[in-house]
């Protein structure tokens, strides 16, 4: 099943929208009744790191335990919305210092899911925590590093983090990490 939310207004003027296939295109849009701009509903994209201290199987994974909704209170990796005029890299560094208060080095793309029934796409890119010193912003209640056992797989806000976990810890045994592309259903 999948949800996307149908506009009734037209953002532009304000006008009523009618959903129709436009001429040169395939696929219904919403289209202004009143100065015919085709309003397109693409995906958004949540960008976030996997930040990791310290080194092999003893290494420790960086979560957020969430102040906001969803899910509030779960735990989740940094991670947010893409901002406009920002590249994933940037957002994913972004949305690590607003949530964790981290300083850290991306390592790469890690794990590109596509969560259809939502309309988003999550990007997690593996990264180095420098330290250990956090300070969480106002949609984090508490930073804080977990060994693979320790981490509270019950209580993780989202699909996409933990199958991000999952195949960090499989890959860390392998001692090999490519990117993964996916889709959650």
């Amino acid at each position: 099943m999948q949800f996307f939310k149908r506009f009734h207004h037209c953002p532009a003027c304000g006008g009523a929208v009618e959903y129709s296939i436009p001429a040169d295109d395939n696929r219904e849009r919403a289209t202004c009744t009143v100065c015919h701009t085709i309003h397109y509903q693409n995906p958004i994209n949540v960008v976030g790191t996997l930040p990791v201290w310290g080194e092999g199987q003893e290494g420790q994974v960086l979560l957020c335990k969430r102040n906001i909704e969803p899910r509030y209170g779960m735990w989740t990796l940094p991670a947010g919305f893409l901002e406009l005029g920002e590249s994933t890299a940037e957002g994913a560094l972004r949305e690590t210092d607003e949530e964790a208060g981290a300083q850290i080095e991306l390592q790469g793309l890690y794990t590109v899911l596509n969560v259809v029934r939502v309309g988003q796409v999550h990007f997690f890119y593996r990264a180095r925590l420098l330290g250990t010193e956090f300070n969480p912003g106002p949609e984090t209640m508490e930073a804080r590093l977990f060994h693979e056992h320790e981490v509270p797989w019950d209580e993780l806000a989202f699909r996409t983090v933990r199958e991000t976990l999952q195949r960090y810890f499989a890959d860390r045994r392998e001692g090999r990490f490519e990117v993964y592309c996916g889709d959650i259903s």
